[in-house]
């Protein structure tokens, strides 16, 4: 079986967990929140996420064009919900958002589990590949969110 990562990020915002979650159950905030250097762009979304809502966007790695989908598969307002890759370029993507209130306001956390594709190769070069890309896209995400949610 091909190894399985975990990448966990939690950060800290000054609203209620309803309100965090408002932002995250509308789809249009992704783009917001994704790095501009990937070009994301949605193709087809619900004008709001709920269980079985099925997301499908575009991205570019570099000059790769990528293409995904994305089914919300745990639907939990609002304290969290999860969403899984249908079609992309991972062997497992699920992403895994918590919202928990704290004295600060609300704690976001993200747990995502991914495969990769073409093993174990790719293992052997994530370190210089895809753990830095997601280091970059989930640093970017946190400054962003941090702006966006208030």
């Amino acid at each position: 079986m091909p190894a399985e990562h975990v990448l966990e990020r939690t950060q800290v915002v000054p609203v209620t967990v309803s309100q965090a979650f408002e932002f995250f159950a509308d789809p249009r905030n992704l783009e917001a929140i994704t790095p501009p250097w990937l070009r994301f762009r949605i193709v087809e979304a619900p004008v709001r996420l709920e269980l079985g809502s099925f997301l499908r966007y575009r991205l570019r790695l570099a000059v790769i064009p990528v293409h995904w989908l994305t089914e919300i598969v745990d639907w939990r307002p609002p304290r969290g919900f999860t969403d899984v890759q249908r079609e992309g370029p991972y062997r497992l993507w699920e992403h895994t958002h918590r919202l928990t209130r704290v004295e600060a306001g609300t704690e976001i956390y993200d747990h995502v589990r991914y495969r990769l594709p073409v093993e174990p190769l790719a293992s052997l070069l994530r370190p210089l590949t895809v753990a830095s890309w997601l280091d970059q896209i989930f640093d970017y995400r946190s400054r962003a969110v941090g702006v966006l949610v208030r």
